[in-house]
């Protein structure tokens, strides 16, 4: 217990850091600074700067600036209103009617870039400038994207996964077309939690427009081209295996600053605002992620995740109680720790349990990646948090209340895979076989 209270005095101290103002990645390092120099016997100074090193210097992490370079090209041109006026005849009868393009774009874009944090950055700087320009609700337009952003890690192909599969010893395939459906079903969701709050407040939807032919809407769509185009030939690319994740993102930014070009929409102006705006953004995250790292570090060292894992392995409790447990542990952990980090520091200890239990490692893999998902938007360090706070200048506080319905989408979302976990394992044993 003397290991969960240092969690507990780390976790005290982050709190107070972050409600004094302290910036986001500084308040990681420093808990993370304390947590070594009191509790363990380490070298603070040598790890911080192997953490920051090992955090930033990876080369799947290039795609990172390169996608939300990537989102600017298409906010700073005209490019994501043509996509907006696009879409806008085809949902115009729909109740929330563009509300939807943050979700839709949001698992689209996840299916391409693998990483909630660019899926979020990305989508967030296209729709939100636009769905504020046609009056929709800000608040709501905050909590899909803190939360929708998140399909990124749940939509294959997906780094979380990879990581899960490696250390569970599970097949990668089969992990990513478990991950379709659940992903499926979790954009379903969003979109009727959008639909109902619509429908409850009209008077904070923008009117309809009249109704469109089936002519006039086909006409339009013709908008949707240049940037469909470029998604469909990026995750071509992937699906492939022509490109990595990293090159898919080169060719997007090639791709949109070409349509740019060729739409007369691309300016010396823009581009530079947009390669400066991408710039302070990647920063921003990889500065957020380097402390975070080394927070992890402190963790591993201190053996709080293990310490807790241990803690639940203890009570010998049924599967579903075991699975409740589980559930309260990752949420805890969520509060202080990256997805990937959770995973591995708790799988030795974990994924023994879950199979004496008799779950499915594949079917504990998809679960696990929704837990991640909401530890993504659980202060105080939700990480797609910390991305729409200093995208929108709005407290990372304040988007956190702006998800919470959606946060209950999520838990839904898990509950139902509980309750039926053939919405997991259909699609892996229809397309490999049952695994033997």
């Amino acid at each position: 217990m003397e290991t969960l209270a240092i969690g507990l005095f780390l976790l005290i101290i982050m709190l107070v850091l972050l409600s004094g103002g302290v910036w986001i990645a500084m308040t990681l390092a420093i808990c993370g600074w304390v947590g070594q120099a009191f509790f363990v016997s380490t070298q603070p100074g040598k790890n911080l700067f192997s953490a920051f090193w090992e955090s930033n210097a990876s080369w799947e992490l290039a795609a990172l600036p390169l996608f939300i370079w990537m989102g600017e090209i298409l906010f700073r041109t005209k490019l994501s209103e043509e996509m907006f006026e696009g879409l806008r005849p085809w949902l115009n009868r729909i109740p929330g009617r563009l509300m939807h393009t943050t979700i839709l774009g949001c698992g689209i874009f996840g299916s391409v870039s693998g990483s909630s944090a660019a899926t979020c950055a990305t989508i967030a700087k296209v729709a939100l400038p636009e769905l504020k320009r046609r009056g929709y609700d800000e608040k709501l337009a905050l909590g899909s994207l803190a939360t929708a952003g998140t399909l990124g890690i749940l939509i294959p192909p997906s780094i979380t996964m990879v990581v899960y599969a490696v250390a569970a010893d599970a097949s990668i395939i089969r992990i990513f077309l478990a991950g379709f459906i659940p992903g499926a079903l979790l954009m379903v969701l969003f979109m009727g939690y959008i639909a109902w709050w619509s429908i409850r407040n009209p008077s904070k939807v923008p009117a309809a427009d009249p109704p469109s032919s089936f002519r006039e809407k086909i006409r339009k769509s013709g908008n949707l081209i240049p940037c469909g185009s470029l998604i469909v030939f990026i995750v071509w690319v992937l699906v492939s295996g022509y490109a990595t994740a990293t090159e898919c993102a080169a060719y997007g930014v090639a791709g949109s600053l070409a349509i740019a070009a060729w739409g007369r929409s691309l300016t010396w102006r823009n581009f530079w605002d947009g390669l400066m705006g991408a710039t302070r953004t990647s920063c921003m995250i990889m500065f957020i992620l380097a402390g975070a790292a080394f927070l992890t570090k402190t963790m591993a060292f201190t053996g709080v995740p293990r310490e807790l894992a241990e803690w639940v392995n203890g009570m010998h409790l049924s599967p579903y109680a075991l699975i409740s447990c589980l559930v309260l542990v990752y949420l805890v952990l969520g509060t202080a720790l990256d997805g990937i980090s959770m995973i591995v520091l708790t799988a030795a200890v974990v994924l023994p349990m879950i199979q004496k239990a008799g779950f499915d490692l594949v079917w504990f893999g998809i679960f696990i990646v929704l837990l991640v998902e909401i530890a993504e938007v659980t202060p105080p360090v939700g990480f797609n948090l910390f991305v729409l706070q200093n995208m929108t200048g709005k407290d990372s506080n304040t988007i956190a209340r702006a998800a919470i319905p959606f946060f209950g989408c999520l838990v839904l979302c898990i509950a139902l895979v509980t309750l039926f976990p053939q919405i997991v394992t259909w699609l892996p044993n229809y397309v490999m076989g049952v695994e033997k």
